[in-house]
């Protein structure tokens, strides 16, 4: 059987087929790598959510800068505020002054003689003769500079009614001595008005002359 003529590039001695079979790849991997699809291009964001990331964007630069404008204009209106205010805050100080202290008052001096009344039990004396007679304990002090008379006659006796009642002598056995009372001093004497009557209060006259010391009866 003859054999077939190689053809004008073929090499005698090499079997066309097989020489077509075993050519390598130019990938190296075989003759169906060239055939192999390409990968699906990547899909992008939709078209949705990019405006929506812009409209986010804008809004918070809005509300930046319209907080930064706020602090702003608050602390304007704070400052006209307490500028404002000022002005009023001194006049308030003007128009109502603190007032002044007023000096601490001194104790009143107490009067130059002072008399204090009580009432107290009628005591016939010696000389008591018979009769209502009615009694009252009286302290009299020396307040004044000077020396004063202390005499049963110049003490009275008013009653509740008004009536006045002259000290009456030697008939009480407690009755008042006479003497004369230095500045400073007191003494206790009773004083006895003639008649069953209500004490109200006794009147003391330095002198019979003098100015009259009023004490209510207790």
């Amino acid at each position: 059987m003859s054999q077939p003529n190689p053809g004008p590039h073929q090499q005698p001695g090499q079997h066309p087929q097989w020489a077509q079979q075993t050519q390598p790849s130019p990938y190296g991997l075989g003759g169906a790598a060239q055939y192999q699809p390409s990968p699906p291009p990547k899909k992008g964001m939709p078209a949705w959510a990019i405006v929506l990331i812009t409209l986010g964007g804008i809004f918070v630069c809005i509300m930046f800068i319209g907080a930064l404008a706020g602090g702003g204009d608050s602390g304007s209106e704070t400052k006209r505020a307490t500028t404002a205010e000022s002005p009023k805050s001194d006049a308030s100080k003007a128009a109502d002054p603190k007032p002044a202290d007023k000096p601490a008052q001194k104790p009143a001096e107490p009067a130059p003689v002072q008399i204090t009344v009580k009432k107290t039990a009628f005591k016939p004396s010696v000389l008591h003769g018979g009769g209502d007679f009615t009694s009252v304990e009286v302290t009299i002090t020396n307040n004044s500079d000077e020396e004063i008379d202390v005499n049963p006659l110049y003490f009275s006796i008013t009653d509740t009614d008004g009536s006045k009642h002259n000290a009456e002598l030697g008939m009480d056995e407690n009755q008042m001595d006479l003497m004369d009372l230095a500045p400073g001093e007191k003494t206790t004497g009773v004083i006895t008005g003639k008649g069953a009557f209500t004490p109200k209060y006794v009147t003391y006259t330095d002198g019979l002359f003098g100015d009259g010391v009023r004490g209510d009866v207790s």
